[in-house]
């Protein structure tokens, strides 16, 4: 008996210990067919994509981060791992190095173009106030030459035509189309012209059929993507939008304005659930077996713009996003590419948590601007990361900060600080890296070591100091923040034992800020605010743990009878004289669905009361049939983030809506961000 009992818990810590590991990481592949946007649950700016054979490469935007232009490989579109950078360092000047006051804050490298030609890789990729740099390798791992371009071309896109002359496309509110010369280094004079006299950026250029097409994304408040068809490269261009309005029920978040982290208090804009955040920025790219896909960024508020997927519909030789009947609006979750192979392993896109074990960095960590090597090390004290105080009049100017993307919808990020080695005046710890920033830490005084925290939003230094601080003796502390994306609220934490953790400080409001362009990074630090070198602090064991790391929360409850509520007036879905309804006041047998299974993630949904099921002709009319369930009786099982559902209709391509006062349909072609459309619905067994 003690012998059985024993063996329980051991499987019961083992599961335990599976499951923690599991759950660190957003993953994007529900593992039934399907994928739920975004591909990854953190910042992947300005994407770029290429296919060689059976594999695709994706790379973006890391700004003023070092190593930059991140390699990502899949085999299916939807599976993605980090396998390295392309540039390693970017040093143009001192405000690369965070020197003589100068930084580079959501500058450096930006929207890049990728290009496979002729066996080799290409990245051209624009550096505000410095020339387009070029990174080219024979072998995606490496190693990648850089050279740097005599011209400075915003927003770029490359491509070769099938003559073998190279073209390339830019600009920021006109788009501009010339030929490069052969050696690639600048346009060939005479060849400028000008192909659409639209706002235009982050351009993408291709030849389908014998077509040309250049997509763009407009900018502004929607930003919706447009897509250019000629039948000669410099067109005439005829126009439409591909994706428009195109929210996935996202709404806008926090919003910092102030590009000057010394501005205090800074203003954070209020969120407003009515205003939709929309898909915009991207491309097409085809499979194997021909099907078309688009991918774009989607501005998400305080975790940074995120990676989406979508099917592609061609219509009059144009790629629009979405599926027939509802064009320009992708859904959320979808079956997944079909690219001629089994299902490929399901991945998340990187390893977070570091133990510091090994001689070199995980790939998931950069520094903020480029790092002082000698002040940095894994080695000096093997097992752990050391970093060297610099001096620093404040977090945002500390040098060699190691960073990570946060990842959401919620994670806890733990690290684990030793303190032996500070020195007065020395600051170490974990912060959120933004504008406004916030970090707590242990700070050594004359008078001892404290564990503070400091908040950018507060006014003055003065008031900092008035937050919550604890002194302590311990030479090893534990520090954590919680960020919960979904709240943009974040909460930081100290242990001493790594067993309790108690909260230090007000709760922090996350924004995105134009300053950095970037999404909320985690970040380890050491610095000195009296003016000079200090000491070290060792870090060690950093974990992030991912409180929902798929795209549903909840499981589909296959066989199970459920009850919908609807998110826009409270009113429940059921029946009521052999009609399909919304009300308060209908009775609670009559109010019940049974869930059924019909692959893929899909559903028929029968109601208790008369066992018909709900069906949707090609008007979008919904009806109570009692039939075998069949296209017209399924629907995508569809969860918003935060939990809520939404039911897409495979006749309409559109979502199941009970808009109050107005008949049940399928026709709502994108729900609301406010859920008050009609077809959000929350649900309970």
């Amino acid at each position: 008996m003690k012998t059985s009992r024993l063996n329980w818990l051991l499987l019961q810590m083992l599961l335990f210990f599976c499951l923690s590991v599991n759950a660190q990481s957003w993953k994007a592949d529900n593992g039934n067919g399907t994928y739920t946007n975004p591909l990854f649950f953190e910042e992947f700016s300005d994407p770029t994509m290429v296919r060689v054979g059976e594999d695709f490469y994706l790379t973006g935007t890391t700004n003023h981060v070092m190593p930059g232009l991140p390699l990502l490989h899949s085999k299916d579109l939807v599976n993605w791992r980090l396998i390295g950078y392309a540039m390693d360092r970017l040093d143009l000047g001192p405000d690369c190095r965070l020197e003589e006051n100068k930084q580079m804050y959501g500058q450096g490298i930006w929207a890049p173009s990728f290009t496979y030609h002729d066996g080799t890789f290409r990245i051209f990729a624009n550096v505000n106030k410095h020339m387009t740099q070029i990174y080219e390798s024979k072998d995606i791992n490496g190693p990648w030459k850089h050279s740097e371009m005599k011209c400075s071309l915003h927003d770029l896109s490359v491509f070769f035509d099938d003559d073998q002359k190279p073209y390339v496309t830019w600009g920021a509110r006109i788009l501009r189309m010339a030929q490069l010369s052969a050696d690639l280094t600048d346009t060939i004079p005479g060849t400028t012209r000008v192909v659409a006299k639209v706002n235009a950026e982050g351009s993408h250029l291709y030849k389908i059929r014998n077509k040309y097409y250049i997509i763009w994304a407009v900018p502004g408040g929607t930003t919706p993507m447009l897509c250019g068809k000629a039948d000669a490269i410099y067109g005439p261009y005829e126009i439409v939008p591909i994706s428009e309005n195109d929210f996935m029920g996202v709404s806008r978040g926090h919003f910092t304005q102030s590009g000057n982290s010394e501005i205090r208090p800074m203003k954070i804009s209020n969120s407003d659930p009515k205003v939709g955040l929309t898909l915009h920025q991207g491309g097409i790219i085809d499979t194997p077996t021909g099907e078309w896909w688009g991918y774009s960024m989607q501005d998400h508020n305080s975790v940074g713009r995120v990676l989406n997927l979508a099917p592609v519909t061609w219509q009059n030789d144009f790629p629009y996003f979405g599926l027939p009947g509802n064009l320009t609006k992708s859904p959320r979750t979808w079956t997944k590419p079909n690219v001629g192979k089994p299902q490929q392993p399901i991945v998340s896109m990187m390893d977070r948590a570091d133990n510091f074990s090994k001689d070199k960095l995980m790939p998931a960590w950069q520094w903020n601007h480029v790092p002082v090597e000698t002040k940095w090390s894994l080695t000096e004290n093997p097992g752990y990361l050391r970093l060297h105080s610099l001096p620093a009049k404040d977090f945002w100017w500390a040098r060699n900060s190691l960073t990570q993307r946060s990842i959401g919808p919620v994670s806890i990020t733990t690290v684990e600080l030793r303190t032996e080695g500070l020195k007065s005046g020395d600051q170490a710890g974990l912060a959120l890296l933004n504008n406004p920033y916030a970090w707590i830490g242990a700070v050594k005084e004359k008078e001892g070591l404290f564990i503070r925290m400091f908040d950018n939003t507060i006014q003055n230094e003065a008031d900092n100091k008035k937050l919550p601080e604890v002194r302590v003796t311990a030479s090893k502390l534990y520090l954590r923040v919680t960020t919960d994306f979904l709240t943009e609220k974040a909460q930081f934490r100290y242990s001493i034992d790594d067993k309790l953790f108690y909260p230090l400080g007000r709760e922090i409001t996350m924004s995105y800020n134009v300053q950095t362009f970037q999404g909320v990074r985690i970040a380890l630090f050491n610095y000195n605010r009296n003016g000079v070198e200090g000491g070290y602090a060792d870090f060690d064991n950093f974990n992030v743990e991912e409180r929902y790391p798929n795209g549903l929360v909840r499981p589909v409850p296959f066989g199970k009878t459920v009850v919908f509520t609807n998110k826009s007036d409270s009113t429940r879905l059921g029946v009521e004289n052999n009609q399909l309804v919304s009300s308060k006041s209908i009775d609670a047998n009559s109010v019940r669905f049974k869930i059924l299974d019909r692959g893929n993630g899909r559903v028929a949904l029968q109601a208790v009361n008369g066992k018909k099921f709900i069906s949707v002709d090609s008007e979008g009319a919904v009806s109570l049939k009692d039939t075998k369930p069949d296209v017209n009786e399924t629907f995508q099982w569809i969860e918003l983030e935060g939990g809520d559902l939404v039911l897409l209709s495979l006749v309409t391509n559109r979502y199941l809506s009970a808009k109050p006062g107005a008949k049940v349909n399928a026709l709502e072609s994108n729900p609301a961000p406010s859920r008050v459309d009609g077809s959000s619905f929350t649900w309970t067994f």
